[in-house]
C-alpha cells in the first residue's frame, strides 16, 4: 500500500546569532503530513509562510532538530496560532532559553523516540555536536533523514561555536547516521538535500580536515 504521507518544503529567510556575531541566513523548513495533518520540522523566521504552507492542516507537533535561533525563532508564533507543541531535546534548554527566555518548549525529543503522524512515524536520533540536544529525524518509511544542521551535502555541521564539539559531531555521523540504509535521502536544515551512500566515503576527509 502506498504511503499517504508526504514531504513538503519551504525556505524561510532571517538571522542566525550567537556569540556576538549575526549573519543572514535561508532554513530549510520541512512538512511533513498528508491532506489532513503535518508536523514541522524546525519553524525558522516566517510563522505566516509556515501556515500557509500547512494550508488548514492540523499540525500536530513543531519538531525542532536543535535549538539555534533560526531554527526556532518562529516556533512560539506558530505554537500559538494553531495549538500545536513545540518538541525539544533537553540538552538544547540552555540554547532555546537564549531566544525565547520567558516560553520553554511543550515537550521533549528524547533518543529512540517515536513521533507518528499520518501514516509514517519518527524515529528521534540524539546526535549532538552542532548543538548538545542535536537531534536527527529518520522517517524509515519515506526512506528520508533530516538532519538539521548536523549533516549537509559536503560534510558535518559547523563546530567552532559555543556548545559544539567536533569530535562529537563527527561520532554521531558516523554512528547514527552513516549506519542507515545508503539509499536514505538526508534533508538538512539549510541548503540542498543529499543521501547517505553519497556522503559516507568523506568522512576520513572530513576528519582529517578538522572542520
Amino acid at each position: 500500500m502506498a504511503v499517504r504521507a508526504r514531504i513538503d518544503h519551504l525556505v524561510t529567510s532571517g538571522t542566525f546569532s550567537l556569540d556576538g556575531g549575526t549573519w543572514d541566513v535561508d532554513n530549510n523548513v520541512w512538512i511533513v503530513g498528508d491532506d489532513e495533518e503535518a508536523v514541522v520540522i524546525d519553524a525558522a523566521h516566517d510563522a505566516e509562510a509556515i501556515l500557509a504552507a500547512l494550508g488548514g492542516r492540523t499540525l500536530r507537533a513543531i519538531l525542532c532538530t536543535h535549538a539555534h535561533n533560526d531554527h526556532i525563532d518562529a516556533a512560539p508564533a506558530l505554537a500559538e496560532a494553531t495549538g500545536a507543541p513545540i518538541l525539544l531535546h533537553r540538552d538544547d534548554l540552555p540554547l532555546w532559553k537564549q531566544t525565547h527566555p520567558g516560553r520553554l518548549p511543550d515537550g521533549e525529543l528524547g533518543d529512540g523516540q517515536r513521533v507518528p503522524v499520518a501514516d509514517v512515524e519518527f524515529e528521534v536520533i540524539h546526535t549532538p555536536g552542532h548543538a548538545p540536544g542535536a537531534v536527527c529525524l529518520h522517517v524509515p518509511a519515506l526512506g528520508t533523514v533530516f538532519t538539521g544542521d548536523t549533516l549537509f551535502a559536503g560534510g558535518p555541521g559547523a563546530t567552532g561555536r559555543s556548545f559544539s564539539d567536533f569530535p562529537t559531531i563527527i561520532d554521531s555521523i558516523r554512528e547514527r547516521l552513516l549506519t542507515l540504509p545508503s539509499g536514505t535521502a538526508v534533508r538538512t536544515g539549510h541548503g540542498d538535500a543529499t543521501t547517505v551512500e553519497a556522503e559516507a566515503p568523506h568522512l576520513a576527509e572530513w576528519i582529517a580536515r578538522g572542520h
